[in-house]
């Protein structure tokens, strides 16, 4: 496994591998992953019950595993945008993207001038409370902040080329449920017309040089969408992995203590 910034990891089309938290909050969250063999996490604010007292703990958690996080925040706001790096997020993941203006006042609200207009408070979780020259701070917190522009409607795709054309956007992510939703075909993923629209996502990532992600179910999908052009690749998530697991053991379990009978002690 290699161990990368999302940065450096957005910059090369190897694939990366990563999880999606979305229930699971507790000190160890972390290392457990990095133990697993993730090399990011997905935290996702948009359809779980972290808050953002919830969110500075768990980037905390992170930090002390060396695990880069992207985080989901609710909304393109700016307020969730420019809490979240604050926090210490050193990705940002932002739902329902449709055009390039909304990429470019996304990328405005993560950066800090002359690249966008980030207000600035040093001394706080994103420079890990340490001292320093300013300009060099925020210089640095530019090029680190890592954005994935999630692509979840017909708008989105159709201009998924003007998304990848800005500067700053290092990541167009297919939100594969939305999109088919939105499509009129939700869940319908060999559909012929979602197949395009990923292929049109894919195609504008490779014109501009930008990362293409999603997240993923099993690992068969992971392999057959890293052949597609997929590079971030989410593999499934904490509750449905646990839950997994849990009923195989149970359901072997009842399998194999079926009919039995248990000796007296």
């Amino acid at each position: 496994m290699t161990q990368n910034s999302l940065k450096e990891m957005a910059q090369t089309r190897r694939a990366k591998f990563g999880t999606f938290l979305v229930e699971f909050n507790t000190p160890g969250i972390g290392q457990i992953m990095k133990a697993a063999g993730c090399e990011y996490v997905l935290l996702d604010m948009e359809h779980s019950g972290f808050n953002f007292e919830s969110l500075k703990s768990m980037l905390r958690y992170m930090q002390s595993a060396d695990l880069p996080t992207i985080v989901r925040v609710p909304s393109r706001n700016y307020h969730h945008i420019a809490r979240a790096l604050d926090m210490g997020a050193e990705g940002l993941m932002l739902p329902m993207v449709g055009s390039g203006e909304e990429a470019a006042q996304i990328a405005a609200h993560a950066k800090y001038p002359s690249q966008g207009h980030r207000g600035v408070a040093l001394g706080v979780a994103h420079d890990r409370y340490q001292p320093g020259p300013v300009l060099k701070k925020l210089r640095d917190a530019n090029k680190r902040s890592t954005i994935f522009a999630q692509i979840e409607t017909p708008q989105g795709v159709a201009n998924a080329d003007d998304i990848a054309a800005v500067k700053g956007i290092d990541c167009l992510w297919v939100g594969h449920f939305d999109l088919s939703a939105s499509m009129g075909i939700a869940g319908q993923f060999d559909h012929p017309d979602f197949i395009a629209a990923v292929e049109r996502v894919g195609k504008a990532c490779r014109k501009h040089k930008k990362s293409f992600g999603r997240l993923v179910p099993d690992v068969a999908t992971g392999v057959a969408i890293y052949r597609d052009g997929f590079d971030f690749i989410c593999y499934s998530g904490d509750v449905w992995i646990f839950q997994a697991a849990l009923k195989e053991g149970m359901d072997q379990l009842r399998a194999q203590t079926k009919g039995g009978r248990g000796k007296k002690r």
